[in-house]
Order: C-alpha cells, then sequence, then structure tokens
C-alpha cells in the first residue's frame, strides 16, 4: 500500500476509532467510498479496537514509569544498588519508548488537538467551530499525502 494510502487509512481509522465518527462521514471528509471504509474498518478488526480503547498514549506511559519505578526500587534495595545487565537493558529500551511515546506526534495526536481546539471554539462561535472543522479536516487530509 502507497505510503499516502497508509497515512489515509490511518487517519480514518483514528476517526472511526477514536473519535466514533460514522463510516459515511468518515468516506465523506476522506473523498473515498463508503465501500473502501467499510472493507478498512472490517480488514483492521476496527470494531474490535473502538471497544478496547484501554491502551491509550498515556496508560501505555503510566505503565512504563510504573515498571521503570518498580526497577528501581528494587535495585535501590540491593546491598549494591547497581542493575544487572539485562535490567539496564530494560530500563534503557523502556526509558527509550518513553521517550518516543513523549515526543513523536502522530495524526491521532493531531486530531485530538484539533477536536479540543474546535470544542473550545465552539462553546464560543457554532458558525467559525464549523469553518475550522472544515480547515483542519483539510490541515489533516494534507498530512496523508
Amino acid at each position: 500500500m502507497a505510503k499516502t494510502k497508509q497515512l489515509e487509512k490511518d487517519y480514518a481509522k483514528t476517526l472511526f476509532v477514536n473519535e466514533n465518527i460514522s463510516q459515511k462521514e468518515i468516506a465523506t471528509r476522506l473523498k473515498v467510498t463508503e465501500k473502501t471504509i467499510g472493507k478498512w474498518v472490517k480488514d483492521g478488526n476496527w470494531e474490535t479496537m473502538k471497544k478496547s480503547m484501554l491502551t491509550t498514549k498515556e496508560n501505555q506511559l503510566t505503565m512504563m514509569y510504573d515498571q521503570l519505578d518498580f526497577l528501581n526500587t528494587d535495585i535501590k534495595g540491593r546491598e549494591f544498588k547497581i542493575a544487572t545487565p539485562k535490567e539496564a537493558d530494560i530500563i534503557s529500551k523502556l526509558t527509550s519508548a518513553i521517550n518516543r511515546l513523549e515526543t513523536e506526534t502522530s495524526i491521532g495526536d493531531t486530531v485530538e488537538v484539533a477536536k479540543k481546539i474546535i470544542q473550545f471554539v465552539r462553546s464560543q462561535d457554532v458558525a467559525f467551530a464549523a469553518q475550522l472543522t472544515n480547515y483542519f479536516d483539510g490541515y489533516i487530509t494534507s498530512l496523508t499525502k
């Protein structure tokens, strides 16, 4: 699958799984057929993902920080307070994963920020929020190309 099509599919997945937007609206926004969206939903098992959104970025970060804390507490409780090579490797990998999660921005993150801005603007000016939604949709779509 071409990079552009994959990004488009990722955006559709974010809208479907995280934003609970209908397949019809997603198809309209991305200018693809409802049949295409339906195939992506079925092939990617998005319905199940939608139900199991417990593994959010924040939850993953919390679990990783908890694991680091557990390892560090265990190491501090030892006489020599030195990590084994295996523990040092785990600490290094956890630290790298945390850094990636905290610094990388995905299309999903962009959608989340856009959603929050639109909700805020909607409380002030409904017409402008609708216009802003169109701009954000265009911007996010442009990221997929």
